[in-house]
């Protein structure tokens, strides 16, 4: 009983000093591919909200089931969204590609010339159905 009590202490103090993180979002998180208006096209429509204030940058990427990059068109590879901003991405695959793609996936990018600052990336991953 001792050991527990210790254990789920040490859990609570864990959580209560460790801070929040901050992510951003990546939606759906399904996606589902469409025609595009171009023919031999399909577009991924995907939306992405910035909710770390210290970041400004994020890399679009796409894999197949084994994490391998797949080819794909998109306006801005590295793309400014500022703090609480939402923009939408259309990812642009070829028809080709269709049943390969499994994964669509946003990256946080650092941008800064300060070598004295640590800051985290995240990259948040859909999966198409």
């Amino acid at each position: 009983m001792y050991r527990a009590i210790v254990f789920l202490s040490i859990i609570l103090l864990s959580t209560l000093v460790c801070g929040r993180a901050h992510a951003h979002q990546w939606t759906p998180t399904y996606p589902t591919v469409e025609q595009s208006y171009v023919p031999g096209v399909l577009r991924i429509r995907m939306q992405i909200l910035n909710t770390r204030p210290n970041i400004k940058h994020y890399q679009i990427s796409v894999f197949d089931e084994d994490w391998k990059p797949i080819s794909f068109a998109v306006s801005d590879r590295i793309m400014r969204v500022d703090h609480l901003q939402k923009k939408t991405v259309d990812i642009h695959i070829r028809n080709e590609d269709r049943d390969v793609v499994k994964y669509v996936c946003s990256k946080s990018k650092i941008i800064t010339n300060d070598e004295r600052v640590t800051f985290v990336t995240s990259r948040i991953c859909s999966k198409v159905k």
